[in-house]
């Protein structure tokens, strides 16, 4: 049974910095490529970043370019995002979530296989 287990999600001021964390099992996690996709409140889910399996590709959303930060560590069966510089606008539940396609670190939700139950970032200003 594949879960991905977010954590890290946490009430921080504008201007700070969380990192969340995706525990993953049930899967050979060294092949998937992971991604991070939040939903805010009376909003459609939105893309965040990805990075492939080997981590020499990652995508990220305009919105959070300079500022986030995607990484892995296969060995530990994690994926990471680093986010700093957090805006009101960022505050939101955050998926991980695993893709089976190796190579290319899609910006498409539906192109992902699973998912994880989220965890809460909220941003106050």
């Amino acid at each position: 049974q594949v879960q991905l287990v977010e954590s890290g999600g946490a009430l921080v001021q504008a201007g700070g910095s969380l990192r969340l964390s995706c525990a993953a099992s049930g899967l050979t996690f060294g092949v998937y490529t992971m991604g991070w996709f939040r939903q805010a409140l009376g909003k459609e889910r939105e893309f965040v970043a990805a990075i492939n399996w080997r981590a020499s590709t990652t995508n990220y959303a305009d919105s959070v370019k300079g500022r986030f930060t995607i990484s892995r560590d296969n060995a530990k069966n994690t994926v990471y995002l680093q986010m700093n510089s957090l805006k009101p606008e960022d505050t939101a539940v955050y998926y991980c979530a695993a893709d089976d396609s190796r190579w290319y670190a899609s910006s498409t939700g539906s192109e992902y296989d699973y998912w994880g139950q989220g965890t809460q970032v909220i941003v106050s200003s």
